[in-house]
């Protein structure tokens, strides 16, 4: 494949391969925006290159759309969510459609190269293959492939949005493959009103911050008829996220949840995007008493869909995440106990204006009576060894006391003066402000005799601290429910720094690693006795 990607520099290069492949003789008519890429193609490769291709894509490769992928940049493919899925994730999803029943349709929403109808077209020998995509060069790449194969003459290509699919059949369709995932941000309105119009029609509501492939749950699920059936691939938010609720409800509801697998960003289920991946199956009409749930860290070890661990829906729809439901819970060794036995874990205050409540030239002049050292930075954490212990090396929070009479009368001064400044660079507006019991007071948790980061590209950081530093929402503090020695609790910082790895956490698209209080109050951890013990040695 290597030799290939260097043969083609250009898209254009890439069209006159599709073209030379035979992309204007399958999927139905060119539309507009595939005839203006052809008017643009580059020359036809020469026929050693097309009978090469014609090979590797008949013997179940993807050869355009590897050099797609090599050609676009993976940053410029995420903004339209055009990330390819690896060939072992595309055949165990077919595998598992072919084991349910046989369709007479299939229908992949965000087609790419039609890596899944390809599989699909050779499980299902008689089946419709329909793909969907916003991208006509992608458009042109899954015409040229199903070509090649021979699969010309039953599929159809559709330049379009999968939102505005309607198309019914007589007999089941199967709906399978990665819907695109785009961020809320650049989602334009009208498709969020469509969001909430189309999920009231269904009796649910709808969050504007939801990304792209919910919107393509929820386009399947208005579309579809029992009896269809289904597998998508995408980023795993929305077993945990609050805009992935409705995601959620329909799986318990109009689109049937079979299964939920789960796979490690480790695994690298997308390539190019370091998150983990979550594989919901489906069935129309289906209301079955569990849903099975399964984690995996090796592609490898992926094998059928729809086994692991049976959880009853009504346990689902009280369970306002999912994620750790993917987690076999296994008795702790023993003498070990989960960490939220031995402490709390509390994430930071948010002060709502961090250019506000971070001390800085504009609040010159302030007592040190409302001046607290804070970690306001994960790296303050993750490169402090272990130990936090010079507070004059962190930044000051403001917190003023709600009551302003407990201020002596220069201390008030100096304060009054502030909140003028304050309120200028707007400290009483917003949410978190409106909603204090006091505008300009943050409210800062007492010092936590541990603090740790919950959010990176890397396991949490875990600090003793010394400095007794205050901590704001970049950071979980541990609040040990009995007192803990000096010894133990650098005993437990050194286990919690080296034994804790991603997995245990939420990993989104992206590669960012989120650790929630409760899931961090989860981790097995030493008992008082081993702690003690281990730092005695």
């Amino acid at each position: 494949m290597t030799d290939l990607q260097t043969i083609f520099n250009s898209e254009s290069e890439l069209v006159a391969a599709a073209l030379a492949l035979g992309a204007e003789n399958a999927g139905g008519s060119l539309t507009a925006g595939e005839l203006a890429l052809v008017k643009e193609a580059g020359v036809a490769p020469k026929g050693a290159v097309v009978t090469l291709l014609k090979d590797l894509i008949r013997a179940g490769k993807d050869p355009l759309g590897d050099i797609f992928s090599t050609l676009r940049s993976s940053e410029t493919r995420r903004e339209h969510g055009a990330t390819y899925t690896p060939a072992p994730i595309v055949q165990t999803m077919v595998d598992w459609a072919a084991s349910t029943r046989n369709p007479v349709r299939i229908v992949d929403p965000g087609v790419g190269s039609a890596r899944f109808l390809m599989r699909a077209a050779a499980a299902f020998p008689k089946a419709e293959l329909v793909g969907i995509d916003i991208d006509p060069l992608a458009a042109l790449l899954a015409r040229a492939n199903l070509a090649a194969a021979g699969f010309a003459d039953r599929s159809r290509i559709i330049l379009g949005d999968y939102r505005r699919f309607s198309d019914r059949v007589d007999g089941s369709t199967l709906y399978i493959g990665n819907p695109p995932y785009v961020r809320h941000h650049q989602i334009a309105p009208k498709w969020k009103e469509w969001l909430a119009i189309e999920a009231s029609k269904l009796g649910l509501s709808a969050s504007k911050l939801a990304g792209l492939h919910v919107y393509f749950f929820l386009a399947t699920a208005r579309n579809a008829k029992p009896k269809d059936y289904g597998t998508f691939i995408t980023a795993s938010e929305w077993l945990d996220v609050n805009y992935g609720a409705i995601v959620r409800t329909l799986m318990l509801g109009a689109l049937g949840g079979k299964s939920v697998t789960v796979i490690d960003p480790n695994a690298q289920p997308f390539p190019d995007a370091a998150t983990t991946a979550a594989i919901a199956t489906f069935e129309i009409g289906a209301k079955p008493t569990s849903v099975y749930f399964q984690r995996v860290d090796d592609l490898d070890k992926l094998g059928e869909l729809g086994k692991g661990r049976k959880i009853h829906r009504d346990r689902l729809s009280t369970e306002s995440r999912w994620s750790h439901l993917t987690h076999i819970t296994e008795k702790p060794p023993e003498g070990y106990v989960e960490l939220g036995e031995l402490c709390r874990v509390h994430r930071g205050t948010v002060t709502g204006a961090n250019g506000v409540w971070i001390a800085g030239e504009h609040s010159a002049g302030l007592p040190d009576s409302v001046l607290f050292p804070t970690v306001t930075r994960a790296r303050e954490v993750l490169e402090a060894g272990g130990l936090l212990h010079d507070p004059k090396r962190l930044r000051c929070v403001i917190d003023i006391p709600t009551d302003l009479d407990e201020l002596d009368n220069a201390d008030r001064k100096a304060v009054t003066k502030f909140l003028k400044i304050a309120r200028r660079m707007g400290g009483d507006k917003g949410y978190v402000a409106s909603h204090r019991k006091a505008w300009w007071s943050v409210g800062l948790r007492a010092a936590a005799p541990i603090i740790s980061t919950y959010m990176a590209r890397r396991p949490p950081g875990f600090v003793i601290n010394r400095a007794e530093a205050r901590h704001i929402n970049i950071a979980h503090g541990l609040y040990p429910r009995e007192e803990l020695s000096e010894d133990a609790k650098k005993a437990l910082v050194d286990y919690l720094s080296v034994n804790i790895t991603q997995r245990s956490g939420r990993t989104y698209a992206g590669g960012l690693t989120k650790f929630e209080p409760r899931e961090m109050e989860r981790l097995i951890v030493p008992g008082p006795a081993l702690l003690v013990a281990g730092a005695a040695r």
